[in-house]
């Protein structure tokens, strides 16, 4: 046998080998290279996760003490599998439809984005996952103690397991929450998880062998013990059998971490096709040694043994330590697989429907606050996971450990069964309403606290006897395991039986009594027909909200880089050029259900109401919820369509007339501005000419004044027309590039220092990132240093900051190299944006500047000549403009 320490290396190991797993998987999917990640079978090992250390362990103790009765922890999820399959594909329909985070986030998005319900459902999910988390630390420790020879758990247990929930935060904060789009889905977590199944399938068949054939003879023999053992002599219970059944199909469609990885984590909808026969074939080879293990180790184990522990006991009393080894490592990929998804799950509820509502409210100024909410959550998200991981390491203290694994399991699936009406009321029936599931989730949550949760850990413990046996204040009715004075019901029934039936009471007719609002309508229609459409609901009205307030807020969501693609990208569908579309009710659509991949449903739809001033319902909406008509919401549609398109080509059409009207008083200044700017440089070389001529006798000191003033006003006239001309030449496509190869630092510096002006007050601070500007350009160096020299300069001229400073930053865009120099000013205004880039353009004061008007107007021209763009970037306080690098160039450090 292994030495304890020996076991701690095999685990540490065991556990490093996991990390290079989801690293492996998480750089495979930067890379874009996720084909063989995402796979069905892939897919269909991660719902593996309903095995846990109740399923590895718990199920041979089970079998030991209620006979065929495990199998009921099977048939649940096979039958769903099997039978219901159509459920799953909805599930996964609307999860990608709508976004969908956690279930949390499904119940709350169908009933009209009510976060009252989310914070109920999360409340309920932590709660109810606190003892299945207990039961995985349990399980651990008891195998560790196993290990250590004491047969039983001890203090060393508990230290034990604290140290594995502290090892499994540590893992989950590295691979659960790098990211925040639901759509950017957690590969490298979800592959440890399939590597997991893997093992602890491989591990059970193996003892499962080694049990028949080397300790129990062969096939016949362990047929015969099986025969003659007191496990053959079980009495069939018809209502515990239904209810165990319905219980484990029940979690299997409501446990929080077998959503996340059945809809969240769901990157095909044809998996399930797959999964739908391959999972079940999975739990068929997961039980097959089940009832074997459980006789032969009543028959040759010493009297007393733990029955939850023969997978692993069995193989140590017969000497066969590298068996055992594997089953320990089996029932530690089982315990640890469940923990970590349960919690970046329960971190995601949390953080979306408790944590950011909070924070918002607590905040001036909304949706719109500076600051990186991303930061925020995530930090929310990690804090989130280190507390539920607490909560199950404390429940399992509390508890003792004492009690059997299976035991431990069925409180917390008889706790998210909660979930179940609401569920299904919400995707079948479209007169729920949020009331009706609210008081029916509240409802079933505190039956169930009362008569399955609080008595789990014991009489005395929260509960004292007296009031098991009298109920509360001498209330018989009232008494935990004789609810409203039924006795003799086996406890799990009873808690069975009066939860969810007062929970569906409550909930249906609270919702025949209540009215849905407009949106729970809408969004009602989405979930019941999702198979026939599979659209979102519609229901946000355009034109209030800014464009560049919705891209600060969606940039500290979801990134800078994310949400800027975002904008372009509608900008684009919408004919429009730079980065700010236009607020129709579909693009606000759309941000929502992007927003929601990060924060959740609710808290996206808050947001964006709060810059939006509110949510409105189109008529078209009400039609379509109201009407059955499958020819009238096409018309609806038709005519939504027609009119969404020329609602878009009137605004561009007086847009551009805007835009003309305004280069139209743009060319007029710049005419009074040209004839000034010629008009003094000649005046004033012809009246110095006429002087110079007319006096032969001017001492030598006036003729050198005089003489230089008509030079430089000479080279000033000679500027003004070389930037016409060049603009000219540009425009006209006659520019002969000399392209040659430099580096961005170079042309950085030589553009700095061209600008530095000795003599200036209050000098621009410039800020830059040399490492990233270490970057080998094939181009026009000279005149991508023009372009450079212009930005700086404008932002001397105009950057109206006490301590003015210029940004250089060096970034990748979406698979091209960007330059940005972004101001401390107050910026340019929004109706002045579109026109900068124009000939004669000088910004809003004129005075100020000097010079045409020219410069944006020729560095757009040149960028446009060397392959790159320049654009101005909106939504980051100051003055910014993008330079988008010619895509001849190559990496150099």
């Amino acid at each position: 046998m292994l030495s304890f320490n020996a076991l701690i290396v095999v685990c540490l190991g065991y556990v490093a080998f996991l990390f290079s797993v989801a690293f492996w998987a998480d750089k495979r999917a930067e890379r874009g290279r996720v084909s063989w990640v995402r796979t069905p079978m892939v897919y269909t090992l991660s719902l593996s996760i309903y095995c846990t250390a109740w399923t590895f362990y718990g199920a041979v103790g089970y079998a030991a003490r209620s006979g065929p009765e495990f199998i009921t922890i099977y048939l649940g999820p096979t039958l769903v599998m099997l039978a219901w399959w159509g459920l799953l594909r909805r599930l996964v329909r609307i999860g990608r439809t709508e976004r969908i985070t956690s279930i949390a986030d499904l119940i709350s998005s169908r009933f009209g984005k009510s976060n009252l319900l989310g914070v109920l459902v999360t409340l309920l999910a932590v709660v109810g996952a606190t003892p299945y988390i207990a039961l995985q630390l349990q399980s651990v420790a008891l195998s560790f103690d196993v290990f250590s020879g004491r047969g039983q758990l001890g203090e060393s247990g508990t230290d034990t397991a604290f140290f594995v929930a502290v090892g499994l935060v540590v893992f989950t904060i590295i691979f659960g929450t790098r990211n925040l789009d639901a759509n950017e889905r957690h590969h490298g977590v979800v592959m440890a998880i399939a590597v997991e199944a893997v093992v602890k399938l491989v591990a059970l068949l193996a003892v499962g062998i080694f049990v028949v054939f080397a300790v129990g003879g062969g096939v016949g023999e362990t047929i015969a013990q099986i025969e003659t053992s007191p496990i053959a002599e079980w009495e069939l219970k018809p209502d515990r059998w239904v209810t165990l059944i319905f219980l484990s199909a029940v979690a299997f469609l409501c446990l929080p971490r077998m959503f996340q990885v059945m809809v969240v984590e769901n990157s095909d909808e044809r998996h399930l096709a797959t999964a739908s026969w391959a999972f079940p074939g999975y739990l068929l080879l997961m039980s097959l040694f089940v009832v074997p293990i459980a006789v032969v180790g009543l028959s040759v184990l010493p009297e007393g043994s733990n029955p939850d522990l023969f997978v692993l006991t069995l193989p140590l009393a017969f000497e066969q330590s590298t068996l055992a080894t594997l089953a320990f490592l089996g029932g530690f990929s089982s315990a640890t697989s469940m923990v970590i998804v349960a919690a970046i799950a329960l971190s995601t509820m949390v953080s979306n429907h408790i944590v950011m509502p909070i924070w918002l409210n607590a905040r001036q100024g909304g949706a719109t606050i500076t600051g990186d909410v991303r930061n925020v959550v995530l930090l929310s998200r990690r804090l989130s996971i280190a507390g539920i991981l607490g909560l199950g390491y404390l429940y399992f203290r509390l508890s003792g450990g004492g009690a059997a694994l299976a035991a431990i399991g069925l409180v917390a699936f008889v706790g998210v069964a909660q979930i179940l009406p609401a569920l299904l009321g919400g995707i079948f029936w479209r007169g729920a309403t949020r009331w009706g599931a609210a008081v029916g989730v509240a409802v079933g949550f505190a039956v169930w606290l009362w008569t399955s949760f609080l008595p789990s850990f014991g009489v005395g413990a929260v509960l004292s006897s007296s009031v098991f046996q009298s109920g509360p204040f001498g209330v018989a009715l009232l008494r935990p395991q004789a609810l409203f004075g039924i006795e003799g019901m086996d406890p799990l029934v009873h808690s069975v039986f009066w939860s969810i039936l007062l929970n569906s009471f409550a909930f249906l007719v609270v919702s025949l009594l209540t009215f849905p609002n407009p949106l729970e309508r809408v969004q009602g229609a989405t979930f019941v027909n999702i198979l026939r459409y599979s659209e979102s609901a519609s229901g946000w009205h355009g034109g209030i909200a800014e464009a560049e307030d919705l891209l600060m807020m969606s940039q500290r969501i979801m990134g800078s880089s994310e949400a800027q693609a975002l904008f372009v990208a509608e900008a684009s569908s919408q004919g429009k050029q730079g980065f700010l579309p236009d607020v129709t009710p579909d693009f606000l659509e759309r941000l929502e259900r992007k927003l929601a991949g990060s924060v959740g449903a609710a808290t996206a739809h808050a947001m964006l109401a709060q810059l939006t001033g509110g949510v409105s319902v189109s008529v078209e909406d009400l039609m379509k919820v109201a009407d059955e008509a499958q020819q009238i919401l096409e018309y609806s549609n038709q005519l939504e369509a027609k009119s969404a398109e020329l609602g878009r080509t009137a605004r561009q059409l007086r847009e551009a007339n805007e835009k003309l009207m305004a280069l139209s008083v743009q060319k007029d200044a710049f005419l009074s501005q040209i004839s000034h700017e010629l008009r003094t440089p000649m005046t004033s070389i012809r009246s110095f000419s006429e002087i110079l001529m007319s006096d032969d006798r001017m001492p030598a000191a006036d003729r050198r004044r005089y003489s230089q003033i008509i030079h430089d006003e000479t080279i000033r006239l000679t500027r003004l027309l070389d930037d016409l001309l060049d603009l000219s030449v540009l425009e006209n496509g006659q520019v002969v590039l000399n392209e040659r190869e430099d580096t961005l630092e170079n042309i950085l510096d030589r553009a700095v220092s061209a600008t530095e002006k000795r003599d200036q007050s209050t000098p621009l601070l410039i800020e830059r990132e040399r490492m990233k500007e270490r970057v080998t350009l094939f181009t026009d160096s000279d005149r991508l240093a023009q372009v450079f020299i212009n930005l700086i300069s404008n932002a001397q001229k105009y950057c109206d900051a006490e301590s003015p400073s210029l940004r250089i930053a060096v970034r990748d865009i979406a698979g091209r190299r960007v330059v940005d120099f972004i101001d401390n000013g107050t910026g340019i205004p929004r109706d002045a944006q579109q026109l900068i880039f124009e000939k004669f353009a000088r910004g809003t004061d004129h005075r100020a500047a000097g010079g045409a008007g020219l410069g944006l107007a020729i560095s757009r021209e040149v960028m446009n000549r060397l392959g790159g763009a320049i654009t101005y970037l909106p939504g980051q306080g100051g003055a910014a403009f993008r330079v988008t690098l010619p895509r001849r160039q190559a990496e150099a450090a």
